[in-house]
């Protein structure tokens, strides 16, 4: 049986409907004030939960009271195009009715957190980045999606023994990732060219085989 379905956000529940990429702003204009950029910069930002102006402050780029206002501008608009995906919701009701637990799991900013919240209210787990300090597909970033769901992966499928499932629009993050640590994967494409297009299509067939 199915103890517990894990949700990427963004892509997969979520969706952002005006990309203003504020934190990316911020290493651009550190860039041009000398510092040299890093490829680990953004997954430090994504795991730390820290405003703009905290980040800038931690990699030590100068900011205008007039270039934080403007950066700040862009994350509120962008924070405020965000909005669920027309079968997030009826998704995640569909397994609650059917009592199963449910949890999302993201690799995100700091600001972003609070909007996660607020657009899926009521979940059973929230294991955000910026709030965990870890990354996927990082094995400690599943590990701890399932202590919030209080439930075990690794159970073979078919065993009539409980198992966990993951789905998300990222094959690295959201299939492959979590297999390691016996969370069963689906990569969700929306355009159409894998099993799941859909998140109705992906609860439909775990509640149908649970009857």
């Amino acid at each position: 049986m199915v103890d517990g379905v894990i949700f990427d956000a963004f892509g997969t529940l979520l969706e952002i409907r005006n990309r203003q990429n504020p934190f990316r702003r911020l290493l651009r204009l550190g860039s041009q004030q000398g510092r040299t950029a890093s490829s680990d910069d953004i997954r430090w930002i994504m795991a730390h939960s820290r405003g703009l102006e905290e980040t800038a402050s931690a990699f030590g780029i100068k900011l205008e009271p007039i270039q934080l206002f403007e950066l700040q501008s862009t994350l509120d608009r962008e924070l405020e195009s965000i909005k669920c995906f027309d079968d997030a919701l009826p998704a995640i009701e569909r397994l609650q009715e059917h009592g199963i637990k449910v949890g999302v799991c993201s690799n995100l900013a700091g600001p972003y957190c609070s909007k996660v919240r607020s657009l899926l209210p009521g979940l059973n787990a929230y294991a955000l980045s910026a709030e965990t300090g870890v990354l996927k597909p990082d094995r400690e970033m599943y590990r701890s999606v399932c202590a919030m769901l209080d439930t075990f992966p690794g159970q073979v499928m078919g065993s009539g023994t409980a198992q966990v499932l993951m789905i998300g629009d990222s094959k690295r993050c959201d299939e492959l990732g979590p297999r390691p640590f016996g969370i069963v994967g689906h990569h969700l494409d929306r355009k159409g060219a894998g099993r799941f297009q859909s998140l109705i299509e992906f609860t439909s067939a775990i509640t149908e085989a649970s009857q």
